[in-house]
């Protein structure tokens, strides 16, 4: 059975006390940090992860839990295939069992245009050797049956994965813990400690902490810490609601996604349904900064994102929620230990009946639990993993998009690298920091 556990009151896994120095801390326990925290670990780095709220208690707990190569940024798909064995690698190292399951992940086509886009991404995959495939309208049948409708084709993937992010994550922490790294829950970060123009340390709510390296791995609070430090990023953070049925018959155990439903089998025995390629905004002070920076993607796809009105407070990008505070005090971090949105009912409403009307035979279609998350997002929809030269001995992952906790391993595995002054593996000139200030046009990638 699906549950989150995760909020502000929940029970602390890792109380601390932090120490008074690290070889490198990083901020945020969502999956990109605990990842990185982990690889660090396993270098001899004397490595501290701060959470302000709750290990993975945010969007790392909150997604659909597909672990995808398929449909990637090109350039995404180099590290998303190292994190696809990294993961079977991991999840036998903890005694819990995360769901990791190989399943299969399936865009369904419903149109020639939308074939034709499924088509036009094959030829990245057959580049990176993916056993990526198009299906035609039988095979889907065959794949996915019962459903209601039949589909011009799909793209397939069958090496791709699901996991249950709600277990996985905080599995992942365990690997950490036992492994050197030390976590602490309930621990704020303020600010940067900055000596002679760069970093030695950070600012907690629980003093400060002397390191020479930093990885800030804070999701949709990344640009918020940030901006204190004079450093912009165009980052912004949608809402996306997720609704989880009762148990039901399983026809197809993989992740799948067509037209205005997306769905895959959970390891309880339910599904978690979503509507692909919609989310939404609640408009703040950045949202107004950034504009410029996302006219290419809303020219791309201007229904993508509904626009609401005033961002809640408490919000990284609310109305009140300060953009500068002192360090001595507590701050907008302390205030939101756990980021937790609403779901939008009328969406799980709409969910619930559309996935009825698809698989007729399951019958009315109970739905028991809906949650929302806050998905951090960049104007090119890749993210930031790059240094940041105003800061030496800041590193910075983040503006997922959608893609971390399928790439988290992955991409700790390159942010402790990085941390480290060692190569990366793989070429990161797509994610540099320097694309928002250097001129270079927002290039969308042909990621579907």
């Amino acid at each position: 059975m699906i549950e989150f556990p995760f909020s502000a009151s929940s029970l602390i896994t890792y109380p601390g006390p932090p120490p008074a120095q690290a070889d490198a801390v990083v901020i945020g326990g969502g999956v990109i940090g605990v990842c990185t925290a982990l690889f660090l670990a396993r270098a001899g780095q004397r490595v501290v992860l701060l959470e302000k709220g709750r290990i993975a208690a945010e969007q790392s707990s909150r997604n659909w839990g597909w672990i995808r190569q398929q449909g990637r940024d090109p350039d995404e798909i180099p590290i998303v295939s190292e994190a696809n064995q990294l993961w079977r690698e991991l999840a036998e190292q903890t005694n819990v069992d995360i769901g990791l399951r190989q399943v299969g992940v399936t865009y369904l086509a419903g149109s020639a245009k939308k074939m034709a886009e499924y088509e036009a991404w094959l030829e990245y995959a057959r580049m990176h050797g993916l056993d990526s495939r198009m299906l035609g309208t039988a095979e889907v049948a065959r794949l996915i049956p019962g459903m209601s409708r039949s589909y011009l084709g799909a793209l397939y993937t069958a090496s791709d994965m699901r996991a249950e992010p709600w277990v996985a994550v905080p599995a992942l922490a365990g690997i950490a813990a036992r492994e050197g790294a030390t976590l602490v829950e309930h621990c704020a970060v303020r600010a940067l400690d900055i000596s002679a123009g760069r970093v030695s340390g950070v600012v907690t709510e629980q003093g400060r902490i002397a390191a020479p390296r930093v990885v800030l791995a804070g999701g949709s609070w990344s640009a918020l810490f940030l901006r204190r430090h004079g450093v912009s990023i165009p980052q912004l953070s949608v809402r996306a609601t997720v609704a989880a049925t009762g148990p039901l018959p399983a026809p197809y155990p993989g992740g799948a996604s067509g037209g205005n439903i997306a769905f895959r089998a959970r390891q309880d025995g339910g599904y978690s349904i979503a509507e692909g390629g919609f989310s939404e905004l609640f408009v703040g002070p950045d949202a107004f900064r950034a504009l410029p920076k996302y006219l290419t993607q809303l020219r791309s796809d201007p229904f993508g994102v509904r626009l609401l009105l005033s961002a809640r407070r408490g919000h990284p990008d609310g109305w009140t929620t300060p953009r500068f505070w002192d360090e001595d005090t507590p701050g907008p971090f302390e205030e939101t230990r756990v980021l937790n949105p609403q779901p939008n009912r009328r969406k799980v409403a709409q969910l619930g009946a559309r996935f009825s009307a698809l698989f007729p035979g399951f019958g009315p279609v109970r739905i028991r639990q809906s949650w929302a998350g806050m998905i951090d997002t960049m104007p090119d929809i890749v993210p930031v993993v790059d240094h940041v030269a105003a800061l030496p001995g800041l590193i910075v992952g983040t503006g997922m998009s959608g893609h971390g906790f399928g790439i988290g391993p992955g991409m700790g595995r390159v942010l402790a690298n990085l941390t480290m002054g060692r190569a990366a593996g793989h070429d990161l000139t797509r994610f540099r920091l320097s694309r928002f200030s250097d001129g270079s046009p927002m290039r969308l990638g042909p990621g579907v």
